[in-house]
């Protein structure tokens, strides 16, 4: 286990190394292209056949209780360790890491996006991976903060390189944005480390800001808390993240939404609901009022775009739908209560999950259509998926009512957990705020119904019209019906794992829960329970 769990962390690099050396002659296939392509699918294949064996290994009877360990010292002057464990709360996020990752290679195998050196792309992947899995390894703060920073740069230069229109000023948006947030966070940590001698998050846990007077827990959340909240993102700090998803290619959009955002709730509650918990009370009713009107104006935003004549990118709409998503986390870990934060856990994984269907499923369109522009895609009477590619058409409703929170799907249950939570928030946070907070937030889930609803019913309804021209619909009739091809054998395999996974996580969250649940009593505790 201590050593699948090191290996799952530092395979990724090993990988992106290897990547970009020559292929050797035996192994090169058709190409030398297809070779490297093909060993970013058997790398990440491997490592996500690791963390599938680490889970089955994981002593389920004690999710609260780090397993897995590798404790090291690495810089004794400050008392830094190379410390790595999983337990109940990061188990599964490192699971859809790994998942996600692999299923983006697999796809890219078969639909690489146009830009330079496909050695170049699959080392970057790698090297985000290992950055990703790093995050939601390490029990570290100084190694939380290397492994926070270490996905920027891949991240940057697969926009940049591999995006489309835009790419170069959504790509240095996103890196300004979340590298400024960042030097913030690293202030926080440091204030953290330096006052209680320790950077070790299970020591500090433990502790749960006894040896922090109640003056730096304060500012250790307000530097910590605005870095984590660029890379969540909340509401008003989230203007990079439609632009970066839009410019994206289409792994890029399903690994920012999937992977990436989670690092920032995730260090809400790794780092500041234990160690610090009197700053995080003191801020809670302003943390859940951000992502009360996230939620809401993520939705309204959504909507706009999904209305006629507005011009609305599909990829854009899912990226502002991600905006609210993230508010019901952010309200989850709000309410710092253990209903509340395993809803934003369970909310967490349900949004990769889903999101990053959407984000497949809306490349696939602007791969066949040429275009993600919703208005041009609905033309005069709708794209028509269901008559002209059914599969295609079933695939995009099953994502779009799962992320409205249908009953029954994985979306469902984070969403309630964490409206159940601002409900009866924590003693002493203020109920009428949190009250107010809950309706919010179920006023969103209506606004998210009717978007997502429109956006299927432009989208999949109506009669097949002709073919466009110079990127404009045709009215029906006008022409010969524009041939459109269903859902791919790579595209079925890529996305697949992910509908299952959704229906099984919304039939049977006591899979999910029953790992966080323990997890979270014992970090809201002080590490005492």
């Amino acid at each position: 286990m201590q050593f699948l769990l090191a290996f799952v962390v530092a395979a990724p690099l090993l990988g992106a190394a290897a990547a970009l050396l020559p292929a050797p002659p035996g192994l090169k296939g058709k190409s030398p292209e297809q070779a490297v392509l093909r060993h970013g699918v058997t790398v990440t294949g491997v490592i996500l056949a690791a963390a599938i064996a680490l889970a089955l290994g994981f002593d389920q009877d004690a999710p609260a209780r780090f397993q897995a360990t590798t404790d090291i010292s690495w810089i004794q002057a400050l008392n830094v360790r190379i410390h790595l464990g999983i337990d109940g709360i990061s188990l599964p996020l490192l699971l859809m890491t790994a998942l996600l990752f692999f299923l983006c290679a697999l796809y890219s195998y078969f639909k690489l996006p146009e830009g330079p050196s496909p050695k170049a792309f699959v080392a970057l992947l790698l090297v985000l991976e290992s950055g990703t899995l790093a995050a939601f390894a390490v029990l570290d703060l100084l190694l939380f903060f290397l492994a926070f920073e270490m996905v920027l740069i891949p991240m940057y230069f697969l926009i940049a390189r591999w995006g489309g229109a835009q790419r170069q000023a959504a790509a240095w948006k996103f890196i300004l944005y979340t590298l400024l947030g960042s030097v913030v966070m690293l202030l926080g940590l440091l204030l953290i480390g330096l006052n209680s001698g320790t950077f070790d998050m299970v020591a500090l846990a433990s502790d749960n800001g006894r040896e922090l007077t109640h003056t730096t827990q304060l500012l250790a959340v307000l530097a910590i808390g605005l870095g984590l909240a660029v890379k969540t993102p909340m509401w008003p700090l989230h203007s990079w993240l439609p632009d970066a998803h839009t410019a994206a290619p289409t792994v890029g959009s399903v690994l920012l939404a999937g992977v990436l955002l989670k690092m920032g709730t995730y260090g809400f509650v790794r780092i500041l609901l234990p160690v610090t918990p009197d700053g995080m009370a003191t801020f809670a009713p302003y943390l859940g009022a951000f992502a009360a009107v996230g939620i809401v104006y993520g939705s309204l935003a959504c909507l706009s775009l999904a209305r006629k004549g507005n011009k609305g990118d599909l990829k854009r709409l899912i990226a502002y739908s991600s905006v609210g998503h993230m508010g019901f986390v952010l309200l989850g870990i709000a309410s710092m209560t253990p209903t509340g934060v395993n809803g934003a856990l369970f909310a967490n994984i349900a949004h990769g999950l889903i999101t990053g269907l959407l984000f497949f499923l809306v490349g696939a369109l602007k791969d066949r259509y040429g275009t993600a522009d919703l208005d041009t895609l609905a033309g005069a009477t709708g794209a028509a998926l269901y008559g002209r590619a059914p599969r295609l058409g079933a695939f995009l409703a099953f994502a779009a009512v799962a992320s409205l929170g249908l009953p029954g799907l994985a979306g469902f249950w984070g969403e309630m957990l964490a409206l159940f939570g601002a409900f009866d928030p924590a003693q002493g946070l203020p109920r009428p705020a949190f009250l107010t907070y809950m309706a919010f937030g179920a006023f969103g889930t209506l606004l998210t119904a009717a978007y997502l609803l429109i956006v299927v019913r432009r989208v999949c309804m109506g009669e097949p019209r002709a073919r466009p021209e110079h990127g404009a619909g045709a009215p029906a009739g006008s022409g010969p019906a524009l041939e459109l091809a269903d859902i791919q054998r790579y595209e079925f395999a890529a996305w697949t794992p992910l509908v299952a996974l959704t229906v099984l996580a919304g039939l049977w969250p006591a899979v999910l829960l029953g790992l966080t649940d323990p997890a979270v009593q014992k970090l809201l505790a002080g590490g005492n329970a």
